[in-house]
C-alpha cells in the first residue's frame, strides 16, 4: 500500500526547486540553498533523520560536490579563460572557419565536433557559447546558429566536462562506472547517428539540404560514435566524449577537404594551432596517462589520497576518498598551468584569472555544493526510496517508458547533466531494483534523458541569448528547440520502454 503523505513529503523538495526556479525566477544559487533549508525540515520531522545525521549528510554531499564536481568545472572554465587572454581561443577559431565555405559542413565541424569537444574538456556553456560566436560570424543568422548550437549541445552533455556527471551517477548508485558508461553509450547511440543530420536539415532550410552531404553526415555520426563506444567500454567515463568529438571532428574535417571550394579565410600554420591547442592536448595527455591503460601510474599515484569519515549515527558511517593527484580537476588545472605558461600566459596574469575564475563560478559553486548535500540527506532520510516505490506501484514497468523523462526534468531544471544525476540517479537504481531490472540501464536513462533536457534548460537558453545578442528572441530560440527536445526524450522513452519490457 502506497503511503501518499510520505509520497508527497519526500517530493515536495523536488516540486519546491521547480517552483522557485521555473515559475518564480528564482536564481538557482538561492533556491537550491532554500530548498535544501526545507529538505531539512522534513527529513528531520517526518523521516526522523536526527541533527547530527541531518548535518553529516549535508556536509558529505558538500564536500563531494566540492571535490571532483567544483573542481573540475573550475579547472575547465580556468584554461578556457587563460586560451582566451592569450589568444589561443582566437587561433583555434581562425583554424575552424578556414575548413570549409559550405555551411552544413561548417555546422557539422563548429557546433557538432568543436562543440562536443568543449564539452568534453570545459562544459558550463563553452560549448554553446563559442560555436555561436563562431557560426554567426561565418554569415549564418544568429536564430539558427543558437538552435543548432543548443541541439548538438545534447548527447557530449553525458559525459561533459571530463566524465563527471557518470562518475557522479556511479558514486550516488554505487553502480560501476564503465557499465555505466557503455550503457549510455548505446542508448544515446541513435541520436549519435541521426543529430548530425538534424544539424544540417535546419542549416539548410529542410531535409533537402542533407543531399550532397549525406555522407559526411554518416560518417561524422559513426565517427563520433565508434570511439565513444570503444573507450567508454574500456576506460570508463573520462575519455569518451574526448574520443567521439575528435573521432567526428576529424574525419568531417578530411572529408571536407576532399570536396573544399573556394574559401577566403586564411587557414593557420600547423605548428601555430599545434601551441595554441597545447591545454587540452596536455589534459588529454594527463587523463589517459592516469587511466587504467596505465595501471601502474594510476595506482601510484592513486595511493596519495586521504580518507574523509562522516559519522551519521553511532552504526553509520560515510566515507569519502579523496585523491589529490589523479583526479581529473587537478589534472586538467596542471595542463592549464604547464600548457598556458607555454603559449605565453604570464605569471601575474594566470594568478588573476584564478581569482576571475573563482569569482565567475562562485553562484555555481553555492548551487553544486547545496545540490549534492540536498540529495545526499533526500537519500539517507528514505525520501527517494518512497518516491521511487510510489512510482514504480503506480506506474509498474511503465515507469521505464518515463525513466528519461525524469532525468530531462533534472537537467531543465538544474541546467546540469551532473545535478541531475546527484538528483536523480539514486531514485532511477532504486526503481530498477524494484522492478527487476539491471540498475545499471535506468541509471544510464538519466543520463540519456539529461542530454535532452540540456537543450532547453532555462540556463542554457541564457547563453544561447546572450552569445547570439537575441535577447528579444529567447521565447522563439526556446520554441525552435522544444519541438526537437520533446520528439528526443519521446523516442528515448519510448526505444528504452520497448527494449526493455518486451
Amino acid at each position: 500500500m502506497t503511503d501518499i503523505p510520505s509520497f508527497l513529503l519526500a517530493v515536495a523538495p523536488l516540486a519546491l526547486l521547480i517552483i522557485l526556479i521555473l515559475m518564480m525566477n528564482v536564481a538557482v544559487h538561492y533556491a537550491v540553498p532554500i530548498t535544501l533549508l526545507v529538505t531539512w525540515c522534513i527529513a528531520g520531522w517526518h523521516f526522523g533523520l536526527s541533527l547530527q545525521a541531518l548535518s553529516m549528510a549535508s556536509l558529505y554531499g558538500a564536500t563531494k560536490g566540492l571535490w571532483p564536481i567544483v573542481l573540475v568545472i573550475f579547472a575547465a572554465i580556468y584554461g578556457y579563460n587563460l586560451m582566451l587572454a592569450n589568444g589561443s581561443m582566437a587561433i583555434i577559431k581562425q583554424a575552424l572557419a578556414a575548413i570549409s565555405d559550405d555551411k552544413r559542413i561548417q555546422v557539422l565541424i563548429i557546433a557538432w565536433g568543436f562543440g562536443g569537444f568543449l564539452e568534453a574538456v570545459a562544459g558550463y556553456g563553452t560549448a554553446v557559447a563559442i560555436p555561436v560566436g563562431i557560426l554567426i560570424a561565418l554569415g549564418i543568422t544568429p536564430l539558427k546558429a543558437a538552435v543548432v548550437s543548443l541541439i548538438a549541445n545534447s548527447v557530449p552533455t553525458a559525459f561533459g566536462a571530463v566524465g563527471i556527471p557518470v562518475i557522479m551517477l556511479a558514486e550516488q548508485t554505487g553502480l560501476a562506472v564503465q557499465t555505466l558508461s557503455t550503457h549510455i553509450i548505446v542508448q544515446l547511440a541513435a541520436f549519435t547517428i541521426l543529430l548530425p543530420f538534424v544539424l544540417v536539415a535546419i542549416i539548410g532550410g529542410g531535409i533537402k539540404a542533407i543531399r550532397g552531404v549525406f555522407l559526411i553526415t554518416l560518417c561524422c555520426g559513426i565517427a563520433s560514435l565508434l570511439p565513444q563506444y570503444i573507450v567508454a567500454h574500456y576506460l570508463g567515463a573520462e575519455l569518451p566524449a574526448f574520443a567521439g568529438s575528435l573521432g567526428g571532428l576529424i574525419t568531417t574535417i578530411i572529408l571536407a577537404r576532399y570536396r573544399k571550394s573556394g574559401h577566403s579565410t586564411q587557414s593557420v600554420a600547423l605548428p601555430v594551432l599545434f601551441k595554441a591547442s597545447l591545454i587540452y592536448l596536455f589534459t588529454f595527455i594527463f587523463i589517459v596517462l592516469c587511466s587504467p591503460l596505465f595501471p601502474a601510474i594510476k595506482q601510484t599515484l592513486g595511493e596519495v589520497s586521504s580518507q574523509l569519515l562522516f559519522s551519521l549515527t553511532p552504526t553509520e558511517t560515510l566515507q569519502l576518498k579523496i585523491e589529490w593527484l589523479i583526479t581529473p580537476g587537478v589534472l586538467i588545472l596542471l595542463a592549464s598551468l604547464i600548457g598556458g605558461a607555454i603559449q605565453g600566459s604570464q605569471p601575474q596574469q594566470m594568478l588573476s584569472l584564478l581569482i576571475t575564475t573563482f569569482l565567475q563560478l562562485k553562484k555555481s559553486i553555492v548551487a553544486i555544493l547545496a545540490i549534492v548535500a540536498m540529495a545526499t540527506v533526500m537519500d539517507k532520510s528514505g525520501m527517494i526510496t518512497v518516491i521511487a516505490t510510489t512510482l514504480v506501484a503506480t506506474t509498474g514497468v511503465g515507469y521505464v517508458f518515463i525513466s528519461p523523462v525524469i532525468g530531462a526534468l533534472g537537467t531543465f531544471v538544474t541546467g546540469s547533466d551532473t545535478n541531475a544525476n546527484v538528483l536523480f540517479g539514486k531514485l532511477q537504481a532504486t526503481a530498477a531494483h524494484q522492478l527487476g531490472i539491471d540498475p545499471h540501464a535506468l541509471a544510464a536513462a538519466n543520463t540519456a534523458g539529461a542530454t535532452g533536457g540540456k537543450m532547453i534548460s532555462p540556463q542554457s537558453i541564457a547563453i544561447a541569448v546572450s552569445a547570439s545578442k537575441l535577447e528579444h528572441l529567447s521565447g522563439e530560440i526556446m520554441s525552435n528547440t522544444l519541438r526537437y527536445c520533446l520528439a528526443y526524450i519521446l523516442l528515448l522513452g519510448l526505444g528504452l520502454g520497448l527494449f526493455y519490457t518486451l
